[in-house]
């Protein structure tokens, strides 16, 4: 009878999740995920988070001696909308009542959005572009880093260096460290595609997924977590 094998199939479907489903309440699960599976993915994944970095911190030299080089090339790497009305021609009072509120606080809280939502775009790109052949989550990195240096050499320029940093590593060290991150889970998929070894390409991406997955959970918490501090610890 039709009716009876339906029946019988959703039983059986029923039956493998009892038998072969975690049996972990959820609690369980996110406990085990922070003390156990990401601090052990964080380890075996390090040399691609570590080029991650490395492609963060280039693209962030290259921006800085750039902008030394010639001012112009601020407008090159930095989109206008995501300056807020900050670049070489911008006065040195301007720039200084943006750091420490004042009359352009609103400005700043438009800014600092954009800002976010302008790195969480670029994270969840390295991360899901990664996969081919690397070139896009390197190249991603890069720019970011470009934009970053260029930001601190008009600031340095202004002899507002040490302000900016300490503006930036409020939220900056858990935001930009979360880009690295996720740069590094899409490497490690792009590298399992370039480089399967032995196993299938198929196999090969399956097997570097299970880490990589668990990169982009914690580059996601962190940028949650710097939303956070950009809000309110920020401002405070």
């Amino acid at each position: 009878d039709k009716a009876l094998l339906g029946y019988l199939e959703a039983l059986t479907a029923r039956a493998y999740l009892c038998v072969y489903a975690p049996q972990e309440r959820v609690g369980g699960l996110v406990e085990r995920f922070f003390t156990f599976s990401a601090p052990q993915a964080m380890r075996r994944s390090w040399p691609y988070i570590l080029l991650g970095f490395v492609c963060m911190a280039l693209g962030a030299l290259a921006g800085y001696l750039l902008y030394f080089e010639n001012n112009d090339w601020f407008y090159v790497f930095t989109p206008s909308s995501l300056g807020g009305g900050r670049g070489p021609d911008a006065t040195t009072d301007s720039l200084r009542s943006v750091i420490y509120g004042g009359s352009g606080k609103s400005g700043f809280g438009a800014f600092a959005t954009y800002l976010f939502s302008h790195n969480t775009r670029i994270a969840i790109f390295v991360f899901g572009l990664g996969v081919f052949a690397c070139a896009p989550a390197i190249l991603l990195t890069f720019y970011n880093g470009l934009i970053l240096g260029a930001f601190l050499a008009l600031h340095v320029d202004r002899g507002l260096g040490v302000d900016l940093a300490g503006w930036l590593s409020i939220h900056g060290v858990t935001e930009i460290s979360a880009i690295c991150i996720a740069c590094g889970g899409g490497l490690q998929l792009g590298m399992a595609v370039l480089f399967p070894g032995d196993r299938s390409r198929s196999d090969a991406l399956h097997h570097a997924g299970r880490d990589a997955v668990k990169l982009a959970l914690v580059a996601a918490l962190m940028l949650v977590a710097a939303a956070f501090l950009e809000a309110f610890a920020r401002q405070m």
